[in-house]
């Protein structure tokens, strides 16, 4: 599919700017979607929490994304900060499905952000689309996630949902919070390090998202994780080889849940989630293995 102009909304996060970076260095025109006053006509103001958006600044665009969300792992889950998640991600995709939907000529796709959080606490069982959600926060918030989506959908707006892993980047996410604790020497597996971490290069993760953007047909879920989860313990063992530092600490499972409270689930919890629908579709990563996606990062 051809596109030329394309709305992204959180294109200031980790993955976003990414996405703007490549987007642009192809020749596209991409359409930032902003909360403040626009400063010239590659920026569209949207209201996520009160639902509003400059539909005017849409027309015409090709594709739309959706990244935008506070972040799951910026701070300590209170309750008040739980329903900033939610919200955030909830309310922003309803506003953007709805505008996307009312439009005279809508875009040919709309890409909409999503998380390996969908499938919950999975042990040692592989997972894939076909799987069903789990139970607890995070999976009942990406299902609500997604399903907000749904008047882009009926409108018959192709429609993907990119259900994330943990992203190896150094300007954000876990790996934005790892990398200086391993380069000090201080990095280490957390908990019994057994369970599973799905993981994928920043690089795949833009490139996944180009080629949902790109494909016509692709629609519904995708896991955006590299084909081989590994547990923590040998992804602490691939940090120490790549940046040649010692891996001896380790954080107990209770010290985590006493810092990080509901939120050490997540970072306990074993996801060994594959990205069957992706490989199918015929996407090759760049990064398969997590030394080399350590390296490119």
């Amino acid at each position: 599919m051809q596109l030329s102009r394309i709305a992204v909304a959180g294109a200031s996060g980790l993955i976003g700017s990414a996405l703007v970076r490549s987007l642009t260095a192809d020749g596209h025109e991409v359409v930032r979607l902003v909360r403040r006053e626009p400063r010239d006509e590659t920026e569209v103001r949207w209201d996520p929490g009160a639902g509003r958006v400059d539909t005017a600044g849409l027309a015409g665009c090709d594709a739309v994304v959706n990244l935008a969300g506070a972040g799951v792992g910026s701070r300590r889950w209170t309750d008040a900060y739980k329903k900033q998640i939610r919200d955030s991600r909830v309310n922003g995709t309803t506003a953007l499905a709805r505008a996307v939907a009312s439009l005279d000529e809508p875009p040919k796709v709309f890409v909409n952000g999503s998380a390996m959080g969908y499938y919950g606490e999975t042990g040692d069982r592989v997972v894939d689309e076909d799987s069903p959600a789990g139970r607890g926060f995070l999976p009942e918030l990406c299902v609500e996630w997604e399903a907000a989506a749904a008047p882009a959908q009926e409108a018959g707006v192709r429609t993907a949902f990119t259900r994330t892993g943990l992203v190896v980047g150094r300007g954000g996410g876990a790996w934005g919070k790892l990398f200086p604790l391993f380069q000090a020497g201080l990095g280490g597996r957390m908990g019994d390090g057994g369970q599973y971490w799905s993981f994928i290069a920043l690089h795949d993760e833009v490139a996944a998202i180009r080629h949902l953007l790109e494909t016509d047909g692709l629609s519904g879920p995708f896991n955006l994780t590299a084909p081989e989860p590994l547990t923590n313990r040998e992804i602490t063992e691939a940090m120490g080889r790549v940046l040649h530092r010692p891996t001896l600490f380790s954080v107990p499972a209770p010290v985590l849940r006493s810092v990080l409270g509901e939120m050490a689930g997540d970072v306990l919890g074993s996801a060994r989630v594959r990205p069957k629908r992706l490989l199918e579709s015929g996407f090759t990563f760049a990064f398969p293995d997590i030394e080399g996606a350590i390296r490119a990062a």
